[in-house]
C-alpha cells in the first residue's frame, strides 16, 4: 500500500503544470477546445487563451482574410467585471485551391491565441470562471458552420503558474512576425521585397496574403523570382482594385519547405523587371554537392564496404569492372530518387520532411544500427549470402542504396540550394535534381564505368583480401555502436536496452541461415520476427536530452528573448545526435579552450537546440533562418539585433573570429 500512495502521488505531480483546458466540442469535421497558458493567475497580470481546432483529414478553416470565400473563426468571451481582452490572433494561413477558387486558411491542426487581463483586484484563494462562445466554418466540397460554448476555471495565487505550454508554443511559432524587409508595390503588382536575409540559398517558396480583401485575383499564381538581397512576387490586383500600399503577411519557405511568415507593408513603387533562375543551375549544384557529401563523415562506413568491393576488382575484365562500378551508381541513383519521392509525398501530404528526416524515428535508427551489425558480421564471416558486401553488381547496387540512407545526416555545401530547389519545381524536375545529387555521390564510381582500365592500377586479388575483409568489419561495428549512441540521445535507457536485445537477436538470425540447414533457417526467421516487433515500441519512448560537447542552457524563445534582453551576446548551437558534422564541429571547433575562453571573454551565453527528435519548436527557427536541417550556429550580438548565420563546416578560426566581431 505505501507503495501505490508514493506511485500515485508521483503520478499526479505533473498534472500542476498541465494547461487548463475546456471540454471539448467535437463533430465529424473538427475538434475544438478552449485553452490557457495559465495553471493559476496572479492578479493584474495578462495571459493568454487559445482557441484551438483539430480539423479531420480533408477538411479546412479560414484566416481573417478567407480569401475568394468562407469566413473567420469567432470567439466572444464573457468575463468578469472588470477583465478585459485583446483580438483573436491569426497564424499564417497556407493557399488552399477550390476549383477556380483560392481560399486562405488552414488543414490540420492550428491554435488562435488572444491576450485577457485580469485585474489587480483578485485576491489569492478564489477561483474565476471564463466562458466563450465560438463559431467557425469547417469546409470540404461543403462548409459547415460550426459552434461550441466553452468553460474554464482558474485559480487565482499570488504569483502566476505558468502551464505547460507545446501547443501555445506551436501557435507563437506560426504567428507573423514584424518584417526586417522593405517593401515595394508596383502599379502593375510586382511586390519587390528586400533584405539581406534573402538569398537563392535561404528562399525557396514565397508567398503573399494580403490583409484587404479583393486587392488581388487569389486564385492567380504569385510567379517567384531570386537573387541575393531581393524576391519579386507577381501579384495581379483585382479589376478596379484601387492602387497605393499594401499589407498582409508575407510567408517565406525555405530548402526544406519549413516556413516563416511576417507581417508586412508595402509603399507604392517604380515598375520591377522580372528576374529568374533556371533547372540547368539546381542541376550543376545537385551533382556539386552530392560529390562533396563523399567527403562527409556519414558515407565513411559505406565508403569501406566499397573498397572491399573495388579490391576484388584488380586485374579483372573490363566487363566485370564496368558491371560492378555501374552497379553502384544505379543504386545511389536509385537511392536518391526514392528519397526524393517519399520526400515529395510527405510534403504533399502536409508533413514537414526535410534532409534526414528519417534519422529523427528511433526505430529507423535501431533498424540501420541492426543492418550494421549484420553488413560486419557478414565480413567477419560468421555467415555468407550474397549482399552489399560481397561485391558484384548486384552486391554493388546494394551498397549504393546503403550509401544513401547513411549519408542523409550528412549535408554538404551547395545541397540546401539543390534541395530547396528541387521542392519547388514539377514532380519529374524535382525528381531529376534528387537523381543529379546521386550522380555526384556516384559520381568516382562512374568515372570506373566509364574508364574500367582505372581498375588496372588496383592490387591483385590474393591473401591479403581476406585479412582486409575482417579489418574492414570495424568499420560497420562502429556505425551500429555510433547509432545506438543516437537512439540513446532520442529513447533513453530503455531505447538503448531494445536496441541491444534486437542486436543479439538479429546476429542469432544471421547465424542460423549460415548454417544453411531448414532448422537454422526456421530460428533465423522467429529471432529475425523478434527484433522487428521490438521496433514499434521506439516510437513511443520518451525523447533523452543529448548532451553536446560545449554545454549550455536548453535553447526557447523565451530564455534567448531574456538573455538578449541582458544585453548579453548569444550562441545558438541547433545540433542533433545523430549529425556526424555537428559533432566534428563540436569536437574541433566549439569545444576547444581558445573557443571556450573568447565566449568568456565576450560573456556570450550559450544556449542548446536539441533536434535530435525533431523538436517543432526547433524546426520552426530552422525555418526562419532558411534551412532544412541541423547543424545550425546563429551568433546575436548584444541586444536585439539579427543573428550572424555562422557556416555549417566549422573551424576554430572561424568561430574566433566570428566573436571577435561582436559589438563591445
Amino acid at each position: 500500500m505505501p507503495r501505490f500512495l508514493l506511485l500515485l502521488i508521483l503520478a499526479l505531480l505533473p498534472l500542476r503544470g498541465l494547461a487548463v483546458e475546456s471540454a471539448p466540442v467535437s463533430s465529424p469535421r473538427a475538434t475544438a477546445t478552449l485553452l490557457a497558458d495559465r495553471a493559476a493567475i496572479a492578479p493584474g497580470e495578462e495571459f493568454r487563451l487559445m482557441l484551438f481546432l483539430r480539423l479531420a483529414p480533408g477538411w479546412h478553416s479560414y484566416w481573417s482574410n478567407p480569401g475568394d470565400a468562407g469566413a473567420p473563426p469567432e470567439v466572444t468571451l464573457r468575463l468578469p467585471e472588470g477583465w478585459s481582452a485583446g483580438d483573436l490572433q491569426f497564424p499564417a494561413p497556407e493557399r488552399i485551391p477550390f476549383g477556380p477558387l483560392m481560399n486562405f486558411g488552414y488543414k490540420g491542426e492550428v491554435g488562435f491565441p488572444l491576450p485577457v487581463s485580469a485585474p489587480a483586484t483578485l485576491r489569492p484563494g478564489e477561483a474565476v470562471t471564463i466562458e466563450a462562445e465560438a463559431t467557425w466554418l469547417a469546409c470540404a466540397d461543403v462548409c459547415i458552420p460550426e459552434e461550441g460554448r466553452f468553460m474554464l476555471t482558474l485559480p487565482v495565487e499570488a504569483a502566476p503558474s505558468p502551464a505547460s505550454l507545446p501547443r501555445f508554443m506551436a501557435a507563437e511559432a506560426a504567428m507573423p512576425r514584424p518584417s526586417p524587409f522593405s517593401a515595394r508595390l508596383s502599379p502593375e503588382g510586382v511586390l519587390a521585397v528586400e533584405g539581406e536575409a534573402i538569398t537563392p540559398a535561404a528562399v525557396r517558396g514565397a508567398a503573399f496574403f494580403p490583409f484587404e480583401q479583393s486587392r488581388f485575383l487569389n486564385a492567380s499564381p504569385q510567379r517567384l523570382a531570386l537573387r541575393e538581397g531581393r524576391l519579386t512576387l507577381a501579384l495581379t490586383p483585382a479589376p478596379g482594385a484601387s492602387p497605393g500600399a499594401a499589407e498582409g503577411v508575407l510567408v517565406l519557405t525555405d530548402a526544406g519547405g519549413q516556413r516563416a511568415s511576417f507581417t508586412l507593408r508595402a509603399e507604392p513603387g517604380p515598375t520591377v523587371p522580372a528576374e529568374g533562375t533556371g533547372l540547368w543551375q539546381a542541376l550543376a549544384l545537385a551533382v556539386l554537392g552530392g560529390l562533396i557529401l563523399n567527403l562527409m563523415p556519414c558515407v565513411f562506413p559505406v565508403l569501406a564496404m566499397k573498397a572491399m568491393a573495388l579490391a576484388r576488382l584488380g586485374g579483372a575484365e573490363a566487363r566485370a569492372v564496368r558491371g560492378d562500378a555501374m552497379g553502384y551508381v544505379l543504386g545511389v541513383l536509385a537511392g536518391f530518387v526514392a528519397l526524393g519521392g517519399v520526400l515529395l509525398a510527405l510534403r504533399a501530404g502536409g508533413a514537414a520532411a526535410g534532409w534526414g528526416f528519417q534519422f529523427t524515428h528511433p526505430a529507423f535508427v535501431a533498424a540501420l544500427a541492426w543492418v550494421m551489425l549484420l553488413v560486419g558480421l557478414n565480413l567477419s564471416g560468421v555467415f555468407a549470402i550474397r549482399g552489399p558486401a560481397l561485391g558484384g553488381a548486384r552486391g554493388a547496387f546494394g551498397t549504393g542504396l546503403l550509401a544513401v540512407v547513411v549519408a542523409t545526416p550528412c549535408t554538404a555545401p551547395f545541397m540546401a540550394t539543390a534541395i530547396g530547389a528541387a521542392l519547388l519545381l514539377p514532380g519529374w524536375g524535382a525528381l531529376l535534381v534528387f537523381a543529379a545529387m546521386g550522380l555526384g555521390l556516384a559520381l568516382p564510381y562512374a568515372a570506373l564505368a566509364a574508364f574500367p582500365a582505372l581498375a588496372r592500377s588496383f592490387p591483385r586479388p590474393g591473401p591479403w583480401m581476406e585479412r582486409l575483409r575482417q579489418v574492414l568489419a570495424f568499420p560497420m561495428y562502429g556505425a551500429a555502436a555510433w547509432l545506438v549512441w543516437v537512439l540513446a540521445q532520442q529513447a533513453g535507457p530503455d531505447g538503448v536496452l531494445v536496441a541491444l536485445a534486437g542486436g543479439v537477436l538479429v546476429a542469432m538470425a544471421a547465424w542460423a541461415f549460415g548454417t544453411g540447414a531448414r532448422p537454422g533457417r526456421l530460428l533465423g526467421l522467429v529471432a529475425a520476427a523478434l527484433a522487428l516487433a521490438l521496433l514499434p515500441g521506439l516510437e513511443g519512448s520518451p525523447a533523452a536530452a543529448s548532451r553536446p560537447a560545449l554545454s549550455g542552457e536548453a535553447w526557447s524563445p523565451d530564455r534567448l528573448a531574456a538573455l538578449q534582453a541582458e544585453g548579453r551576446p548569444v550562441f545558438v548551437n541547433l545540433t542533433a545526435a545523430w549529425c556526424i558534422t555537428c559533432k566534428v564541429n563540436e569536437r574541433i571547433a566549439l569545444d576547444t579552450e581558445a573557443t571556450r575562453a573568447a565566449l568568456a571573454e565576450r560573456n556570450v551565453a550559450v544556449l542548446v537546440g536539441d533536434w535530435t527528435r525533431g523538436d517543432p519548436a526547433i524546426t520552426a527557427l530552422l525555418r526562419a533562418h532558411g534551412r532544412d536541417g541541423v547543424p545550425l550556429y546563429l551568433l546575436y550580438p548584444a541586444g536585439r539585433g539579427a543573428p550572424v548565420i555562422l557556416p555549417q563546416l566549422l573551424t576554430e578560426g572561424t568561430m574566433l573570429e566570428a566573436i571577435s566581431a561582436l559589438r563591445s
